[in-house]
């Protein structure tokens, strides 16, 4: 399933500055029933958006409109728990294309790379600015360049560089899942294997 290429995003941000935020808290158990990727923004944090009425709780991120962007800033450890690949899902379903933290759990850093959401892993001390800015002035912007692999906070300049497999980078500059990236190359699998002596 290919997805939104990703090059340049520049974008205000949510923050949602909580430590060990699990799989579970992204997305509850109760809505891992379908196996289509649509649907599950619905229910991004389900248990701490809404009351058990189904009420919106005004003091959460989500439901402050104060906040808004693709980019969602969450505290340290982000995405723990179980392996679900629906908690990425929910956080691209949501419009979410790239979440900052401090540390990533890696399986959860594996999906969302699988999905098109870019994990952007900062030091404490850049996250700390980060959410420093956003609380000074909720529409600060972000810079986050993949082909650069660096992140900016476009008022003041301040930047650091992040990781990335040069595998995973190239998919999503071209928008391609793992089929995709073997489809692209489809010529050449078949050029090798004809190639085979046997």
């Amino acid at each position: 399933m290919a997805y939104d290429k990703f090059n340049i995003l520049t974008s205000s941000a949510v923050p949602l500055p909580i430590e060990n935020v699990d799989t579970d808290q992204i997305i509850p158990a109760r809505f891992l029933k379908a196996t289509e990727r649509v649907g599950f923004g619905d229910n991004l944090f389900r248990d701490w958006r809404y009351n058990g009425d189904n009420t919106p709780k005004a003091d959460f991120v989500l439901n402050d409109t104060t906040y808004s962007g693709k980019i969602l800033v969450g505290g340290k450890n982000f995405g723990s728990g179980s392996s679900r690949e629906h908690a990425a899902w929910a956080v691209y379903d949501y419009g979410f294309r790239a979440v900052v933290s401090s540390f990533f759990a890696d399986i959860f850093k594996g999906n969302c790379l699988n999905i098109g959401v870019l994990p952007v892993q900062v030091s404490p001390e850049f996250a700390e600015t980060i959410f420093n800015a956003i609380e000074a002035d909720p529409k600060t912007e972000l810079e986050i360049n993949l082909p650069e692999q660096t992140i900016t906070l476009k008022a003041t300049g301040q930047k650091e560089s992040f990781t990335i497999s040069g595998y995973k980078k190239d998919n999503m500059i071209n928008g391609f899942d793992d089929i995709d990236y073997l489809q692209n190359i489809k010529e050449e699998i078949v050029g090798f294997a004809n190639k085979l002596p046997y």
